[in-house]
C-alpha cells in the first residue's frame, strides 16, 4: 500500500476537483432542451467548449442547430441560468458561435438513437 503525503494529497485534490466541477456544469447544461427537439442540448452537440478558470468562472461556447432557430434569443440565457445554479459557481458567460457549423454528426449516439438517426 502506498502512502500519500500532504503535498500529493493537495495535488490530487486539484486534479480531481476540476473534473467533478465540470461534470456538475454538464449536468446543469443537460437540463436545457431545445423546445422543438426531445433531447437536451448537450447530447445534441450544441455545446462546443466549456472553460472553467481557477475562480470557478465558467465560459461556454455553444451553437444552435440553425441560425434561424426560433429560440436563438433565449437558449443561451437558459444555459446561463442553469449553470448559475451549480454550487460554488463564479460567473457564467455563454457565447453563441457559428463555426464550425452544427451537423447531426455532433450528436451523441443516444441522441441519434432517440431522433431516429441510427
Amino acid at each position: 500500500m502506498s502512502e500519500i503525503d500532504q503535498n500529493d494529497e493537495c495535488q490530487l485534490g486539484t486534479e480531481i476537483k476540476p473534473q467533478l466541477f465540470e461534470n456538475k456544469v454538464i449536468e446543469a447544461i443537460s437540463t436545457v432542451f431545445d423546445p422543438e427537439i426531445p433531447v437536451n442540448i448537450y447530447e445534441l452537440g450544441l455545446i462546443y467548449n466549456i472553460d472553467i478558470n481557477g475562480m470557478k468562472d465558467v465560459h461556454i461556447d455553444m451553437t444552435l442547430t440553425s441560425p434561424a432557430c426560433p429560440v436563438a434569443g433565449s437558449l443561451p440565457g437558459d444555459v446561463e441560468r442553469a449553470v448559475k445554479e451549480v454550487e460554488e459557481i463564479g460567473g457564467v458567460s455563454v457565447e453563441l458561435v457559428w463555426e464550425p457549423a452544427w451537423s447531426p454528426d455532433r450528436m451523441s449516439e443516444a441522441a441519434k438513437l432517440e431522433l431516429g438517426f441510427m
